[in-house]
Order: structure tokens, then C-alpha cells, then sequence
């Protein structure tokens, strides 16, 4: 439970987002929107996908599913509220609304450090211990380990909030961002907190090196492996079904380091909003793609869902 401090004057923050003219933020607002619904949907097909084809009910899929879920899950503890700031005059947003957005914003972008590492996992058991992935990686202990990521991702992030909490924020209350970030957060501050933000940098770090270093061990061994095979088909096969992994682990991974491997005051407040706004909104939007334009499997479920959709429409 979040408790706030009884020092703290400022009962709302001002989210400044993108500062322009009228038109501009107009312009911003549409260009979000258009692609905050395509992001919705692409990840809401793949989500439908593997749902409704039972051939994909692999842990392979069911991971991609989790994935393309959490991606719905993550926009939308940011997106709706900067394009209502887009239109508003105020842009404002409620002390405790804030921390609320920041912890759960925190939390999915951990679970997502979490799944990736998982999904590596899944594919160096499936290249590297073929014949004892069935009994090791099935569906029942898939849905445990996906389950566990969530969990424990919501439960790393509550102490640091709870003392950001306790620091007395007397004004000024405009954070130069367009989501509530420990960074600007920090800022606003009374007092210097050296010690809590060093706290959320060494957090931080932790998980994302962990988690990367997992995943290059596991790609390491698969490449290991891939080498390996005597056909080049056969290798073209495997390479295949990490590449687009691959991708999506490069494009969250890069952008995350930039932000939250060192502490947060080092950053600029104009690299701070195009990094988080690459992760944040970017990725979820071309992550579908990437899975769905490399992947037969997946491509063909969808095919299929709209063959059953135009066939219901027409009846």
C-alpha cells in the first residue's frame, strides 16, 4: 500500500509532455492516437490468434501471447493520459494518479525484462534440448513461469515508491515529461535524495543486466548449436525462429540502457522523453509486426481469423 507524505504540499502535477503551438499538439494528438489503436490491434490479433487456433497452444505461442498482452497492458498506463493532455489546457495529473501510473508503469516494463528472458529460455530448450523440451517446457509449467514473472515484476517496485513518497514536494510541480518518471519526480523534490535515486539506478540496472546477460547466454548456446547443424536449410530454420526475438529484444533492451543504467539526473529532460516514448509507445507498435511478418505459423492463424470473420459477415 502506498502511503503519501503528511510534509508534502503539491496535491497534483503538471505533465508539460510536449510543449508547442495548438496546432502542433493537435497534430500530436492524432498521430498518437491512429498509432496507439493500430498497436491495440496488432497485439489484440496476435492475443485472438493464438487463442483461437489450437495449433499454436505451444509454450512457444502461448509466450508470445503474454507477451503481446502485456504490450496492450503497458500503452495504456501511459498513452491515454498524454493524449488527454495532448487536448488539455491544464495537464494535469492528481499526486496520487502519478505514483500509481509510475508504479505500474514500472511493473509492466519489468515483467516485459522478465518474458524476455523466459522466451530465450523457450527457445534454447527448444534448438539446444529437442528431444527433452516437451517434458521440461510444457504448456501447464509455461503458464507457472509466466504467472511468476508477473508476480514477482509487481512486487520489485513498491519500497522505492513508498519512500519516494515520503519526500516532502513543496513546488514547484511541473515534471518536463510526459509520464510520471522517478527522474523529474526526484527533481521536484525538497531536499536532495542521492541515496534513493542511486537506490532505483542500482534496481534498475540490476534487473536489466540479469535479464540481458541471461538472454546472451541462451543465444549464445543456440548459436553454439545452430552451427552445428550439417544442413543449411536446417540452420536457416533455427536462425528463423529467433530472429524476430531477437529484434524485439534489441530494440527494448537498447533503449532501456540508455535510460536507467545510470542514474536518472544524468540524463536530459528532451533525450529522457524520445527515449521512454521509443519503448513505451514505439515498440509495442512495430513488435507485432516483427512477429507476425517472420512467422508462418502465426501469419496463417490470422489468415484463418479472417476468412472466419468475412464468412460471418456474410451470412
Amino acid at each position: 500500500m502506498i502511503v503519501f507524505s503528511r510534509v508534502s504540499t503539491v496535491t497534483e502535477f503538471i505533465l508539460l509532455s510536449f510543449p508547442c503551438s495548438r496546432e502542433i499538439q493537435v497534430l500530436l494528438f492524432v498521430l498518437f492516437f491512429v498509432s496507439y489503436i493500430l498497436t491495440l490491434m496488432g497485439n489484440g490479433a496476435i492475443v485472438c490468434a493464438v487463442k483461437l487456433d489450437h495449433r499454436l497452444h505451444t509454450p512457444m505461442y502461448i509466450l508470445l501471447a503474454n507477451f503481446s498482452f502485456l504490450e496492450i497492458c503497458y500503452i495504456n498506463t501511459t498513452v491515454p493520459n498524454m493524449l488527454k493532455n495532448f487536448l488539455s489546457e491544464t495537464k494535469t495529473i492528481s499526486f496520487t494518479a502519478c505514483f500509481f501510473q509510475f508504479y505500474f508503469f514500472f511493473s509492466m516494463g519489468i515483467t516485459e525484462t522478465f518474458l524476455l528472458p523466459l522466451m530465450a529460455f523457450d527457445r534454447y530448450l527448444a534448438i539446444c534440448r529437442p528431444l527433452h523440451y516437451p517434458n521440461i517446457m510444457s504448456s501447464h509449467f509455461c503458464m507457472n513461469l509466466v504467472a511468476l514473472c508477473w508476480v514477482t515484476a509487481f512486487l520489485c517496485y513498491p519500497v522505492p515508491i513508498y519512500f519516494i513518497t515520503q519526500l516532502p514536494f513543496c513546488g514547484p510541480n511541473t515534471i518536463d515529461h510526459f509520464v510520471c518518471d522517478p527522474g523529474p519526480l526526484l527533481a521536484l523534490s525538497c531536499i536532495p535524495a542521492p541515496g534513493i535515486e542511486l537506490s532505483c539506478s542500482i534496481l534498475s540496472s540490476l534487473i536489466i543486466f540479469i535479464s540481458f546477460f541471461f538472454i546472451l547466454a541462451s543465444y549464445t548456446l543456440v548459436l553454439r548449436a545452430v552451427l552445428r547443424v550439417p544442413s543449411a536449410a536446417g540452420r536457416c530454420k533455427a536462425f528463423s525462429t529467433c530472429g524476430s526475438h531477437l529484434a524485439v529484444v534489441s530494440l527494448f533492451y537498447g533503449s532501456i540502457m540508455v535510460m536507467y543504467i545510470s542514474p536518472t539526473s544524468g540524463n536530459a529532460a528532451g533525450i529522457q522523453k524520445i527515449v521512454t516514448l521509443f519503448y513505451s509507445s514505439v515498440t509495442p507498435l512495430i513488435n507485432p509486426l516483427i512477429y507476425s511478418l517472420r512467422n508462418n505459423d502465426v501469419k496463417a492463424a490470422l489468415r484463418k481469423i479472417h476468412m472466419c470473420t468475412k464468412i460471418s459477415q456474410s451470412k
